[in-house]
């Protein structure tokens, strides 16, 4: 059957920003001629704008998306709005068939995506979606009791025991055909990107977005860095993290694919093996984070275990003083060389080291005795990787007040984690080799927020 003849076909990207190990895509393009449509939404009920950081990414992420869609012969339709009325305008202005895309697992996304559905359906259009995210689904995947995990270890032991499907080649490529029918926005016409002041020069230096530039760095990963991920990872004064995570967070490249990689990777030595179950566990925290939101939706803004709602925490910054401190974390200028270089590093590349990002988030929720979501919303605004889930679990984790959470008296000392991960202070002197004065002290500090922890205990009583 030729492409005239065969039912068109709409995908819907979103975070899957890639041509390879897409079902949707996969799937349409099985079915018939297919045009790809994203549509910014960030109107529908629910829908958290995307920070300023996110926004240069997705950006150079959609114009990548676009050429490799290109060379299959594969349209892009770019609009702006909410989501149910963008697609039910297109869908009436072209009449497919189907319109397909990959679930998404926030609360406000699948009440969307269940809309959509239905509208579609109504309407005598096939409404599919499809697995392309997680490396499981988070209502298949329980504890023996029926619900969702709170603990990753458990978490992780069922995952590996769990039939992960195999990543899937890409589409074959079709015939172009005329779209002009279906209006589509200018990229720049969105200002996603920073002017006036173009901040996002170090961005520019650190990040290539998109699929080809996700698949080569992960190719880099198993030449040179898997090996010696599991001693290495922790030290930010080395290369030794796989810096997958915003490929992973836009979907230039899927778990699937990672985690078949990764399985492959291990089969080569003992060295190998070791390196590829360290980092098959990172990949697995981000399906735990994911599995935490989708069984609690109430993530992002509200302490999981309840008992912390009672805690002296500042907020937002509800005295100048608070205000101040805020500020000097922000700006990398606490006086603690290691999260002042962290800070900088954020600043600079939209990006920071796991193990600094814990300190920095403990000084600022402990010593500084700030509430986790200050931290949170300026990590969302700044990060190029932050994603609802992570962000805010890992907040909540380093807080005490998560699942699976660290002790609230684990209290990061800086300067001992600056000795232990920075030994030769390269990483220090690379992001901040300018001393400040600290703006708080970290005995007297920790013994108010210890304290803190035991009168919220005491009221519980």
């Amino acid at each position: 059957m030729n492409q005239q003849t065969q039912p068109l076909q709409l995908v819907l990207f979103r975070d899957d920003l890639r041509t390879m190990d897409n079902p949707a895509l996969l799937a349409a393009r099985a079915a018939g001629p297919t045009i790809a449509v994203f549509i910014l939404d960030e109107q529908s009920a629910g829908i958290r704008p995307l920070g300023a950081a996110a926004r240069w990414w997705l950006h150079h992420a959609l114009a990548s998306l676009h050429d490799s869609l290109h060379a299959l012969g594969i349209p892009l339709i770019l609009r702006r709005g909410p989501a149910v009325d963008i697609a039910a305008e297109l869908s009436a202005a072209c009449s497919p068939q189907t319109v397909r895309w990959n679930r998404r697992y926030g609360e406000a996304e699948r009440l969307v995506d269940a809309q959509l559905k239905e509208q579609l359906r109504a309407g005598g259009i096939g409404a599919h979606s499809y697995a392309g995210t997680l490396l499981h689904e988070p209502w298949e995947l329980l504890t023996k009791n029926g619900t969702g995990y709170k603990v990753f270890t458990p978490f992780y032991n069922a995952l590996r025991n769990w039939e992960i499907r195999p990543a899937l080649p890409a589409p074959e490529a079709q015939e172009p055909f005329d779209s002009s029918a279906l209006a589509s926005d200018e990229l720049e016409s969105w200002k996603l990107l920073p002017t006036t002041p173009d901040w996002a020069a170090g961005l520019r230096e650190t990040w290539t977005p998109g699929e080809p530039a996700a698949r080569q760095r992960l190719a880099e990963v198993l030449d040179s860095i898997a090996a010696d991920y599991a001693s290495s990872h922790d030290r930010p004064d080395l290369d030794g993290t796989s810096a997958l995570s915003p490929a992973l967070r836009w979907g230039h490249l899927s778990a699937h694919q990672v985690w078949e990689e990764l399985s492959r990777y291990a089969a080569e030595s003992p060295a190998a093996a070791e390196g590829a179950t360290a980092l098959r566990r990172q990949i697995a925290w981000r399906d735990f984070c994911w599995h935490l939101y989708y069984h609690h939706p109430q993530l992002p803004t509200e302490n999981l275990r309840k008992e912390f709602d009672d805690f002296d925490w500042s907020w937002p910054a509800d005295s100048a003083e608070a205000a101040h401190l805020v500020e000097s974390w922000q700006r990398g200028r606490t006086g603690f060389s290691l999260v002042d270089a962290g800070m900088a590093q954020l600043w600079h590349t939209g990006w920071m080291h796991n193990r600094v990002r814990m300190v920095t988030a403990s000084l600022l929720v402990k010593n500084l005795a700030i509430h986790w979501r200050v931290g949170e919303q300026w990590f969302w605004d700044t990060l190029v990787d932050a994603d609802l889930a992570s962000n805010t679990a890992n907040w909540q984790w380093v807080a005490g007040c998560g699942a699976d959470a660290a002790p609230y008296f684990r209290i990061f000392n800086p300067e001992l984690q600056a000795k232990k991960f920075d030994p030769q202070g390269s990483y220090v002197s690379r992001y901040a080799p300018l001393a400040s004065e600290p703006v708080i002290d970290l005995k007297q500090s920790r013994t108010q927020a210890l304290e803190s922890y035991n009168h919220m205990k005491s009221q519980q009583q």
